[in-house]
């Protein structure tokens, strides 16, 4: 599907609202695997769709999955995939070991021995951490969106324009806007920064972020004693937009349901 449209692609991870990031799983750098599972493509439609991408949207973050020990994997294949993980130096990597689910073709096959497919996996992890995807972004500057706080609590978590993951001080004024920033170090999953200036904020947040304990969709109305919350109005535009969601994720429950009972993938 992806190679009917990758002009259009190209021209929505470039628009600057959108972020230039796609996750394309591509499981295997093995045709011969690839056919086994199914698959309605061969490894260079993955390679056609990774180099269109780095030429039409610079900088773009490409993220894959692997499978390790796909029971008809040998180890010629498997080496294919590292070769193919080797080649991109991909900055966000998936790594799983087959799981057979039941019902499906794959499951009645022997299995790769248990020992051969973590060592396979590990080989490949290895191989990931052997890199590191942002050391040369040191000394940049970027624009990035703050949205969350990191896992640690000691740093808000930000993104930029390729949803790489840049961590920032925690000062409250930061959260929910966009902001210049100078990247100072890196990590394997992250980049450090420091805001350049106070007149860094690029775009004020549309509204105020939430307290800690306010619920969203509620009116604060504040007396002398205390602070109350009001729904008003807000709750029937509340109550729609939750039937809303619930149809959308029906539908595609159901369209997901169909999709792997016409396929009969892994």
């Amino acid at each position: 599907y992806i190679l009917e449209h990758l002009e259009e692609i190209a021209k929505i991870l470039n628009h600057p609202r959108v972020y230039s990031f796609l996750h394309i799983p591509v499981q295997s750098g093995s045709d011969m695997v690839l056919a086994d599972m199914k698959r309605e493509y061969c490894v260079s439609d993955f390679e056609h769709v990774v180099n269109f991408l780095n030429e039409k949207v610079p900088g773009v973050t490409i993220a894959t999955d692997m499978i390790c020990g796909f029971p008809t994997e040998t180890e010629e294949d498997f080496q294919h995939s590292m070769d193919l993980v080797e080649k991109y130096k991909f900055p966000s990597l998936y790594i799983n070991q087959f799981f057979p689910r039941p019902g499906t073709p794959a499951a009645k096959l022997p299995r790769v021995p248990t020992q051969l497919v973590k060592q396979r996996t590990k080989r490949m992890t290895d191989l990931f951490q052997s890199y590191r995807p942002y050391d040369h972004k040191v000394g940049e500057n970027q624009t990035v969106l703050v949205t969350e706080v990191s896992h640690d609590k000691q740093y808000y978590v930000a993104h930029n324009k390729f949803y790489e993951q840049v961590l920032v001080p925690k000062q409250p004024e930061l959260i929910g806007k966009q902001i210049d920033v100078r990247i100072t170090s890196t990590g394997k999953h992250f980049l450090m920064s420091e805001v350049d200036s106070e007149s860094a904020i690029k775009m004020p947040s549309i509204s105020q972020p939430l307290l800690k304990g306010q619920v969203s969709g509620l009116e604060q109305v504040q007396d002398k004693n205390h602070v109350k919350e009001t729904s008003g109005a807000m709750y029937g535009n509340y109550e729609m937009c939750m039937i809303v969601l619930a149809v959308v994720a029906a539908v595609f429950v159901l369209a997901d349901i169909t999709w792997r009972a016409a396929t009969h993938v892994t």
